[in-house]
């Protein structure tokens, strides 16, 4: 096992004994594997309390919603065939998802095990006619849909196991052949549950729906280049295809859009994919189903400093959720570190070069990557906006801009216009609002280029003018 799988298994056995979760402790993991490139991974648990019942979890994408909708090769169709029936038409993505979930081993002894042999395996020592649910998120509901009809239709003899499907946010995996024979089947279970403005289980049938995103009454607005260009650009990627979901929804969940992230409202692109993710994060889902919260993985809020040379610079990492099994990476490069506690590690950067994101992982997941967790390998400093105040306002208004690596002779600006200035100091600018410039979007970023590094859009650097 590679230290990451043991890792991975041993923050899903953490889950799975918390008594305070929906799944009340009493599940145990049986089998787990992940796929050569690590971007798959699925394992089988057992509940204890006596049900008889079993559950294949498939993960979903570990990157963002948007890349989800990139995942899938949706621009070709091939043929699924299970049970000797005619071959139904399902994304080439969907495929090749399914063929690595399907093939992977558990890495044991010999030629490891399978998902269909450790399932087996399972089921030949339990009562008959177990109930197996198919389980999975994003686009592991996507490939547990895939997955279930695969495994529904082998010849079980005399275990004749009661397959289930539940799927959360899960994009369509075919077109309605597919849908149909999946419709075909008496599952014991057949649950699809959908954020009604997560735009994820939309594609591909529906992706036309989130240009109108989101409602006035908190936002964001789709702004012009989403409307116009992002979401249209990603319809293409089906080609001819008509993609068609199964028939396994659930009432929607919040359907009067009460649940939002309040931080990120403005019209503007950043505003819009964040509560794209927002809307479609594991959180937000429990949250609507009114299921506990999961424990957080680790969390890096900075790094100081953020500038230095491999194998010499030493590094404080400050955040949260740090244990003694965390691990430091630099970009993808592994480094030496020590947890002083749960709130901070000491790491000397590794063999490296340019700009990288400095990400620990434990046995609960990799911290995500964020702007002031980053290292730059021989400087220039890497430079951040961290705040505005004001957020709004006229042409000539006063702004104070606050952040890091503010070195001399900064340029500024409000979208592409640039702004007249004051550097007060490393960490913060005072400026003054051009005129807008332009009359599609009335917030734009502010952006601070400091010896050829221009700091990334965010949405604390968004500043809205009249209307």
């Amino acid at each position: 096992m590679t230290a990451q799988k043991l890792r991975i298994a041993a923050g899903i056995k953490q889950q799975l004994s918390d008594p305070s979760l929906a799944t009340k402790g009493t599940w145990q993991l049986a089998w787990l594997a992940l796929s050569p490139d690590n971007a798959n991974m699925a394992y089988i648990a057992k509940d204890t309390s006596g049900s008889n019942a079993f559950a294949v979890v498939v993960r979903g994408t570990v990157a963002n919603a948007i890349d989800t909708l990139e995942d899938l090769d949706v621009g070709t169709v091939v043929p699924f065939t299970v049970g000797g029936s005619s071959p139904v038409s399902i994304s080439k993505g969907s495929m090749t998802a399914f063929t690595q979930v399907a093939g992977m081993t558990d890495g044991s002894p010999g030629a490891g095990s399978n998902l269909m042999r450790a399932l087996t395996l399972l089921l030949t020592d339990a009562p008959q006619r177990a109930t197996v649910n198919v389980i999975g998120h994003s686009l592991g509901g996507c490939i547990a849909t895939v997955l279930a009809l695969y495994l529904q239709a082998q010849n079980w003899g005399s275990l004749a196991p009661q397959f289930g499907v539940i799927t959360f946010a899960a994009p369509t995996a075919g077109l309605k052949d597919f849908a149909d024979r999946f419709n075909s089947v008496q599952w014991n279970v057949n649950q699809g549950y959908v954020n009604n403005y997560d735009i994820v289980p939309r594609a591909w049938a529906d992706l036309d729906a989130a240009k109108k995103w989101y409602p006035a009454t908190h936002g964001p607005v789709a702004p012009a280049d989403v409307k116009d260009v992002l979401i249209p650009e990603i319809e293409t990627l089906t080609g001819p295809n008509v993609y068609v979901q199964p028939n396994n929804a659930m009432p929607p969940l919040n359907p009067n859009y009460d649940t939002f992230d309040p931080a990120v409202v403005k019209s503007s692109t950043e505003d819009f994919l964040a509560q794209v993710a927002y809307q479609h994060a594991n959180p937000t889902y429990l949250g609507l189903l009114q299921a506990p919260p999961l424990p957080t993985g680790p969390v890096v809020q900075a790094v100081s400093p953020n500038v230095g040379t491999a194998g010499i610079t030493q590094i404080t990492i400050t955040g949260r959720g740090f244990g003694s099994d965390s691990v430091v990476d630099f970009g993808p490069v592994p480094c030496e570190s020590t947890v002083l506690s749960d709130t901070q590690i000491i790491a000397t950067a590794p063999e490296g070069v340019g700009v990288v994101d400095v990400r620990v992982t434990g046995s609960l997941g990799t911290s995500p990557a964020v702007p002031t967790g980053q290292f730059a390998y021989g400087g220039p400093q890497p430079v951040l906006v961290t705040g505005i105040s004001p957020d709004n306002g006229k042409t000539g208004q006063t702004v104070t801009i606050t952040g890091m690596g503010f070195a001399a002779n900064p340029t500024v600006y409000f979208g592409k216009n640039l702004a007249k200035y004051t550097l007060d100091s490393p960490t913060q600018i005072t400026a003054t609002a051009p005129p807008s410039g332009t009359p599609f979007s009335k917030t734009v970023d502010i952006r601070v280029l400091v010896n050829g590094y221009l700091s990334r859009a965010v949405p604390v650097d968004e500043f809205t003018y009249p209307g």
